[in-house]
């Protein structure tokens, strides 16, 4: 699932593509979308990136190629029933209780988790959760491949607006974008660090980030 403007721009730039066989400028991405400022495009692309829609042609200025596109013959594999834990952070063995909390659809769907509420449930082993209000979300894209969370994941996280540098938080960025990575602090700015060496660090003032919760642990659906 993609947001709104991700969804907008990934089918601006292919349709410019098809009709004259170059990438648009960040300018006419930025006009097209109604965006304040070229950074907004750069996060944009940065994260259609991450979720393998577009990438960005090496050696070739502005050039981007279109992966593939949103809801075109993708289809949602079934929840799962019961699931395992995965060797992931904060995963220990599971319990024979099983309790319910809510699913509120994809980290990377660029909606406020408030937005979710009232969303299907999942089942998932107690012995995952800890103390504290939990609801898990689904992880898209491989920005975090190195900590062992993979596309598809389901990332079960505790509700809380404070991190400690190093902790792996569900951050909400400019009220518009959801995202899981390392959070830390550098300096007067927020820095998110993705576990994979492919993506860079996005820095953000404080203003413009607002931590939505700690990742407690990993469930992984085998097929």
């Amino acid at each position: 699932m993609l947001t709104r403007k991700q969804h907008e721009l990934v089918c601006f730039i292919n349709d410019r593509l098809n009709e004259t066989g170059v990438s648009p400028s960040f300018e006419e991405m930025k006009e097209a979308l109604d965006l304040k400022s070229k950074s907004g495009v750069h996060r944009l692309i940065s994260a259609l990136e991450e979720r393998a829609f577009i990438r960005r042609l090496p050696n070739r200025a502005r050039a981007l190629e279109v992966l593939r596109m949103p809801e075109r013959a993708e289809k949602k594999p079934p929840r799962p029933k019961a699931t395992v834990p995965a060797a992931a952070p904060s995963v220990v063995p599971a319990a024979n209780d099983v309790v319910e909390i809510p699913l509120h659809g994809r980290i990377a769907a660029g909606v406020p988790i408030e937005a979710f509420e009232g969303s299907t449930m999942l089942a998932v082993p107690a012995a995952l959760l800890g103390a504290g209000d939990h609801y898990a979300l689904e992880v898209a894209g491989d920005s975090m491949v190195e900590a062992g969370i993979l596309d598809g994941d389901y990332a079960l996280v505790r509700r809380t607006e404070v991190a400690r540098d190093g902790e792996i938080v569900v951050a909400l960025i400019e009220e518009a974008e959801a995202t899981l990575k390392y959070f830390r602090r550098e300096g007067a700015m927020v820095r998110l660090d993705p576990a994979n060496r492919a993506y860079d660090p996005q820095r953000y003032s404080p203003q413009q980030v607002r931590i939505q919760g700690k990742l407690s642990g990993i469930l992984r659906r085998y097929d």
